[in-house]
């Protein structure tokens, strides 16, 4: 069982909210327990975000709930009806991911009429609204999110299991179906990282400097990405053209699987280089006279059908292309590398992680 940074805070802020409530002899922690649990959120920037939407649904959630008591009573049907009120004003005023927490504080406020209506009204507003500083105060300090290192260790790692696939494809050893299994797999973890890149780019930077480094880290790993997105292309058309690949020309295949071992090289000398690990390389020419050699056997090959009649030049030529554009988006990644550097070597800000 693997605990998460958010499964700790949310129990950290579950705890603080209570002990809050209960410190200044406060009734029902429960519900601050309860709006802590939806104020925790992934990142600071967030959470900041976060705690000003609850707190304004929370003020309009108290409000509508002690107008309706106080002209209409605490009825199942007047609750019910003030409950679509609130929906309708958050969604109104933008505010649709604070719906939860403006119904629990109008569920709570008008759930009960014992004493002096104005100050239970007041008291539940209150054990609320600590709930919400509670978890806005734990994602603060404790545990800082590291999304820098979980983004570059996703891509590391996704890139690494594209690259097994691609060397296995282009000699012919892979298993078309399994193949395809992990095609989607990749998509997934795809969708996964950028949703990892949204969070890395809402951390904010209050230093000056750091904030610049940061706005030129943003751009490097979303070449990164695109990068990889691109290697992820190359290995769907080689697994859709395998079948077509097979019937060209040995030398062709020959001259597709040099390429692609040669791209993968220079993609993992690429990451290793921004890693520090090693400061540079140069394939750069000898990869373009591949490109070149690669495109002129393509436009010499004999245009022949294939097993379906179809041309197998037809076939080829998007995967070439792709293969092309896989190459100029590795050396466009090298250069924002190369620039980085040039800007921040002194600081060497690169913090990477082996395992996420």
């Amino acid at each position: 069982m693997k605990l998460g940074a958010r499964i700790l805070k949310t129990g950290i802020a579950i705890i603080l909210a209570i002990y809050v409530t209960q410190f200044f002899d406060m009734p029902s922690p429960v519900f601050a327990a309860i709006a802590a649990v939806f104020a925790i959120q992934p990142t600071i920037y967030r959470s900041y975000i976060t705690i000003l939407e609850q707190v304004q649904a929370n003020l309009v959630g108290a409000f509508i709930a002690v107008t309706f008591v106080l002209l209409f009573g605490n009825e199942p049907f007047i609750i019910g009806l003030a409950a679509i009120i609130v929906i309708s004003l958050n969604l109104k005023f933008n505010m649709k991911n604070s719906i939860s927490i403006a119904l629990v504080t109008l569920i709570a406020i008008m759930e009960s009429q014992s004493g002096d209506f104005l100050d239970f009204a007041m008291l539940r507003f209150l054990t609320i609204l600590i709930g919400i500083i509670s978890a806005f105060i734990v994602n603060l300090i404790f545990l800082p999110p590291k999304y820098e290192t979980k983004v570059f260790t996703r891509i590391s790692s996704l890139t690494e299991d594209i690259f097994k696939w691609i060397r296995i494809n282009t000699r012919h050893a892979s298993d078309h179906g399994q193949l395809k299994n992990e095609i989607t797999h990749f998509k997934e973890e795809i969708i996964k990282l950028e949703q990892l890149y949204i969070m890395y780019k809402e951390e904010r930077n209050y230093i000056k400097h750091e904030s610049l480094a940061k706005s030129r880290k943003l751009v490097v790993y979303r070449q990164m990405i695109s990068t990889v997105k691109r290697a992820l292309d190359t290995l769907k058309r080689l697994h859709r053209y395998e079948n077509e690949l097979q019937q060209m020309p040995e030398h062709f295949q020959q001259k597709i699987q040099e390429q692609m071992d040669l791209l993968i090289y220079q993609h993992e000398q690429v990451l290793l280089k921004y890693t520090g690990k090693i400061k540079s390389h140069n394939i750069t020419l000898e990869e373009s006279e591949y490109k070149q050699e690669l495109v002129t056997l393509l436009i010499k090959a004999p245009n022949e059908p294939d097993s379906e009649g179809h041309s197998l030049l037809y076939h080829m030529i998007p995967l070439v292309a792709s293969i092309i554009e896989y190459e100029e988006d590795i050396n466009h990644l090298d250069m924002l590398i190369t620039s980085f550097y040039s800007y921040h070597s002194e600081t060497n800000e690169v913090t990477i992680s082996e395992k996420e």
